[in-house]
């Protein structure tokens, strides 16, 4: 028998065997991909420094404050276009330090630093409007809140090593206040905990108040003290520069 004829059946006979060896389904074998997260997480935190830029009648006794603020975002929607948030801000305006006496004789000297503050505390709806092209990256942001603003001057004594020896609140107003701006919102990570870069401007409304600015408080010769209280509009745009944090669940 030559070698021609057997070629025919050796070929038929691989072809069968090869066709009945079990092939590796397609990516079988492949490492597992990481997971995706198609959608944002619910809930943000995060927190700014912030600026404040007196408008109006408070611009003629006040020119600038600085601080800072913390929120939290919970989203009504899967793809977080539309959220309630919740700001709480601190922000100084003024503050002054002298050299005093703590007791006559002067044997013993201390600082004493009156400072002027604000304290805010609102929340509100909050809309998120993606950039075309920005693959979701970058977004612009529009909201509005209603809460509290609470003015305050307050005094401590403070020794030698910087520790608060003693404090007094001189004078403070608290009213209701709101609040109405927008921002842009830019992805610098994602994954489960996504971070972004956040930055806005708010237009603050105050309300008509009452409040001290530095070196309104008189020491008068009985040891009473006078207050020149201020009484106007004090509303003011808040700049804001910081980071927020996406968090989600634990999944089992």
């Amino acid at each position: 028998m030559s070698l021609r004829s057997l070629a025919a059946p050796a070929c038929l006979l691989t072809l069968l065997v090869l066709s009945g060896v079990p092939s590796p389904a397609f990516g079988q074998g492949a490492p597992a991909a990481a997971p995706e997260w198609s959608d944002p997480p619910r809930v943000h935190v995060g927190g700014h420094g912030i600026v404040a830029q007196p408008v109006g009648e408070f611009s003629d006794y006040v020119r600038v404050g600085g601080g800072v603020s913390g929120f939290g975002r919970v989203a009504l929607d899967r793809a977080g276009l539309v959220s309630l948030r919740a700001d709480l801000s601190f922000l100084t305006y003024g503050q002054e330090r002298q050299r005093v006496c703590l007791v006559q004789p002067c044997r013993v000297e201390v600082d004493l630093i009156t400072s002027n503050d604000i304290l805010l505390l609102d929340a509100g709806p909050e809309l998120r409007i993606p950039l075309m092209g920005s693959d979701g990256r970058v977004g612009l942001r529009a909201g509005a809140g209603a809460g509290l603003a609470y003015f305050s001057t307050r005094s401590r004594v403070e020794d030698n090593d910087g520790e608060t020896v003693a404090s007094d609140d001189n004078y403070s107003d608290t009213g209701l206040g709101w609040r109405a701006g927008g921002g842009l919102e830019v992805a610098l990570s994602r994954g489960r905990t996504p971070v972004a870069l956040d930055l806005g401007v708010e237009y603050r409304g105050n309300g008509r108040r009452e409040y001290l600015t530095s070196g309104d408080i008189t020491d008068l010769p009985d040891g009473s003290l006078e207050f020149n209280v201020r009484r106007s509009d004090a509303d003011f745009l808040l700049w804001r520069v910081g980071v927020s944090v996406g968090l989600r669940p634990d999944r089992d």
